[in-house]
């Protein structure tokens, strides 16, 4: 994780190592550092390159390559070495302490000034020696203003924009809530729903916890690790349960039938079982594996790849499962085509999204970028999902026509098996909303009589019956 504060004590036996990286803005960038080191280890260098391809690739991870080539690099007409002794000026070297332990302490600053924003790697070495032995702390700032002043450029906007998403998806879990409120009412509200409000749910969570995770980064440069990975958890859930949700209804669960076979059930639960594993696996490397010194993106990693195939084959799944839904109930067309159309775009918009961001996106700009293009990409699926199953009468899309305190009798039905998992041939739900729209004068006035028709059963089976509407 980067900082723009960083305080720490270092050993090493190498004669060189990298420190951090930051990217600065052209005109605003600035490094304060405070070094302190024995004088028995004299003399020791701050290196600054840039990533530009003849510095920092051309000595990163090349093992070829002594110390003293390493900085043959670093132009010294742009003061990229700061010589931290007491001979060097503009280092602000001092010592202190007594003969016996005399301590050099370094206390100074470097702005940075190039033709546009740019990545600057910071390395420490001391040729020829006995290895590195300080302890130092660096700031490193953007300007003085609270929206950039800690943040690295590739990070502006982060915070102003997870924080417009996060207001935009309040009100869409609101609405969501509103509309499952009426739902319920008329015992439309099925489990593919609540796993939408869930999913939009979490969506908020997750972006309450970036919010404030990056608010505090603002304040002090450090911020707290823990919030922003309980955010990006949060996120990954809430995918997961959006993704489940589109396969089940795809399937037609909830708007064809009432329950998904026991194959299927199989099927699915293997699928999100190896899908939550990638994910797993995802964070832990870019955890622990990660280096500090490359600018990486979390797709970019054999996880990352993992995960672009496995929502390719959700894909292919969904488009099978949707096709075979049409098939048996076509008059679910005004639903299953816009729906299918839609998040055809929603399940390639993350590869594509990711290709991009790792091949097609300046380094020095990718971080803002793709957080912008995620939430946008998630927030599409979040409101397209909300328009298609508003509860009203204009709704021609509208999934749901069996209530749900219909579906027990659907699931203990005689007609066995297949009885139980599919639902009736029926008209579309949303013909319950005319109301909504418009006052039905004829029901105001008249009085429906009700007529029942059993039919025969045998021992130990629920009593199927028919209800049937005579006019007056």
């Amino acid at each position: 994780m980067l900082l723009a504060f960083i305080c720490f004590f270092l050993l090493f036996l190498q004669d060189w190592v990298f420190l951090t990286r930051f990217c600065f803005l052209t005109d605003f960038g600035r490094l304060d550092f405070r070094f302190r080191y024995p004088k028995s280890r004299c003399c020791q260098n701050i290196l600054l390159y840039f990533d530009d391809s003849s510095q920092w690739p051309a000595v990163y991870k090349t093992p070829d390559k002594d110390c003293y080539q390493k900085e043959a690099v670093l132009r010294p007409e742009n003061n990229q070495v700061i010589n931290l002794t007491t001979r060097y000026t503009w280092s602000g070297c001092v010592v202190e302490g007594d003969e016996d332990e005399e301590v050099l302490s370094c206390v100074g600053g470097r702005s940075f000034r190039s033709v546009r924003e740019r990545w600057w790697y910071i390395a420490l070495s001391k040729c020829g020696g006995d290895g590195l032995q300080l302890e130092y702390e660096m700031k490193l700032t953007n300007g003085q203003s609270f929206w950039t002043q800690h943040f690295s450029a590739d990070q502006f906007g982060i915070l102003e924009t997870n924080i417009t998403f996060l207001v935009i998806f309040f009100m869409v879990f609101l609405l969501s809530c509103y509309f499952a409120y009426n739902l319920k009412g008329r015992q439309l509200l099925h489990t593919t729903y609540k796993m939408f409000m869930t999913a939009a749910g979490l969506e908020v969570l997750s972006l309450l916890f970036h919010c404030v995770y990056w608010g505090l980064y603002a304040t002090d440069g450090v911020g707290t690790g823990s919030l922003k990975l309980l955010g990006k958890f949060l996120f990954s859930v809430s995918f997961l349960v959006f993704l489940l949700m589109l396969i089940l209804l795809g399937k037609g669960f909830t708007v064809t039938r009432a329950r998904i076979s026991h194959s299927g059930s199989v099927k699915l639960s293997v699928y999100m079982t190896v899908y939550t594993i990638t994910y797993v696996v995802l964070f832990i490397y870019e955890a622990e594996f990660f280096d500090p010194g490359e600018v990486l993106y979390a797709y970019d990693s054999p996880a990352g790849y993992g995960l672009m195939g496995l929502q390719l084959v959700a894909y292919v799944w969904f488009c099978y499962a949707v096709l075979v839904s049409l098939k048996h109930y076509p008059e679910k067309q005004p639903f299953y085509v816009p729906f299918f159309t839609t998040y055809t775009l929603w399940f390639f918009a993350v590869p594509v999204m990711a290709l991009i961001a790792n091949f097609g996106i300046p380094r020095w700009a990718r971080e803002k970028i793709v957080n912008g293009i995620q939430l946008g990409i998630h927030l599409y699926a979040h409101i397209v999902f909300l328009v298609i199953t508003r509860p009203s009468a204009a709704n021609k899309n509208f999934p749901y026509h069996v209530r749900t305190s219909q579906i027990g009798i659907l699931l203990s039905s005689p007609k066995g098996e297949e009885g139980g998992e599919g639902f009736p041939h029926h008209a579309y739900g949303n013909r319950s909303f005319l109301g909504d729209s418009q006052p039905n004068f004829t029901e105001l006035f008249s009085i429906q009589s009700v007529s029942f028709t059993f039919t025969k059963y045998q021992l130990g089976q629920i009593p199927s019956f028919t209800k049937q509407h005579t006019k007056p």
